[in-house]
């Protein structure tokens, strides 16, 4: 049985990274590409035409080339929550991080632009959202984590071996892909990560929420602390 190709609306202020977008999409032949937009106002109609199952959006459109892509993901999430999107940033900032994975972040990925020249690491941020999954780029990762002793008390309280769960959990991989990435066992995985989620003092939610709320919890931080 075949499994229909992931039906994607890319959407970039940029000529040259809307068409690099579009070229990778093209020849993967995982994805069908069903339109290229450049401002805000053509990417919700695109959306409402075509129906894709994921959308690819620079942060930056126009009309106003500030946070157009942000704000569209979160109205997204409202008005039709199966449609994956994927955000794509100049560099690191953690205020659009936060507010886009604030509240219900499935289906929600936030991955720097220059990632894109690795079609792979792209089309798996891509198929990630697609199928309803949070990614993280690693490069917001490490940008956090480097900083966030200084701003969380509680991380110092974290051991080293609870801040690589905590980057992985942060790039979207489940207990069972850590297990495999660190080679250790999903129920050692599972300690740590209670562990994290114990001295973080986040309350018994759902795994996914909570998860995400480790990640927000630097990223709320790092982005206060940026702000001074």
């Amino acid at each position: 049985m075949s499994v229909s190709p992931l039906r994607v609306v890319v959407a970039a202020n940029d000529l040259f990274v809307r068409e690099g977008v579009q070229r990778i999409l093209d020849q993967s032949g995982r994805v069908e590409l069903v339109a290229g937009v450049a401002d805000l106002p053509s990417l919700d109609a695109a959306v409402r035409s075509h129906r894709p199952n994921a959308v690819v959006t620079d942060v930056r459109l126009r009309p106003t080339l500030t946070d157009e892509g942000i704000r569209f993901a979160s109205e997204l999430q409202r008005d039709d929550p199966a449609v994956g999107v994927l955000v794509l940033s100049e560099d690191v900032n953690s205020a659009h991080a936060t507010a886009l994975f604030s509240g219900h972040a499935a289906g929600r990925g936030y991955l720097l632009k220059q990632r894109i020249t690795n079609s792979a690491k792209f089309l798996e941020a891509l198929e990630a959202v697609g199928a309803g999954e949070l990614y993280l780029d690693s490069g917001l990762v490490r940008d956090v984590l480097a900083g966030s002793e200084r701003h969380v008390p509680m991380l110092a309280s974290l051991t080293p071996r609870e801040h690589e769960i905590l980057a992985l959990m942060a790039a979207g991989k489940s207990n069972t892909r850590i297990a495999g990435d660190l080679a250790v066992t999903s129920r050692a995985v599972e300690r740590h990560v209670g562990s994290i989620f114990a001295k973080l003092h986040l309350n018994d939610s759902p795994d996914v929420s909570r998860r995400v709320m480790a990640v927000l919890s630097y990223l709320d931080d790092a982005g206060d602390a940026s702000a001074h």
